[in-house]
């Protein structure tokens, strides 16, 4: 499986990103899966549902499945966060999986930047790097994109990872 990553500070317009590179990409025939990394506890579960019940009474994996999709949610009670690699590993394969985060791993990244809020760029002191999507004029020596031309964007993507 190819990975790329999209990068940024919060409100940079990540989210937005993927989404808009997830439909283009899909719609060209090539199957895309997504890892976002979260910085604070997140749940998917509700509570009062089984799932969750069965969660919270201790199991260390709870399987929830339907005729329309299912999910494995697995506690990771007082072990460390597993490493993105050991994540990958979980997904069924496919031609590309885009992740949303992990600014510090070693796969290739665009960064999404906005002038608003006023962050720095990252790409200067990272050489993962390898492109800026931008809503404002930046000067960089690596390639740029107007924030919201996702098709010039997924051509890039593409093209560097060679699919």
């Amino acid at each position: 499986m190819k990975i790329f990553g999209v990068v940024g500070y919060k409100n940079a317009g990540k989210t937005g990103l993927m989404e808009r590179l997830v439909t283009e990409i899909s719609a060209r025939g090539i199957s895309v899966s997504t890892i976002k990394h979260a910085h604070h506890s997140f749940d998917v579960d509700h509570p009062g549902k089984d799932s969750y019940r069965h969660r919270t009474a201790g199991a260390h994996q709870v399987l929830l499945a339907s005729n329309t999709r299912w999910a494995l949610m697995t506690e990771l009670r007082d072990h460390p966060e597993p490493p993105l690699a050991d994540l990958l590993a979980q997904l069924t394969p496919v031609d590309l999986v885009l992740i949303e985060g992990y600014k510090r791993d070693s796969h290739p990244k665009i960064e999404a930047f906005r002038a608003e809020p006023q962050n720095a760029l990252l790409a200067p002191t990272d050489p993962t790097i390898r492109a800026i999507a931008t809503d404002t004029p930046i000067d960089s020596t690596r390639p740029t994109f107007d924030l919201n031309d996702t098709k010039s964007i997924a051509d890039f993507i593409l093209t560097e990872v060679a699919l």
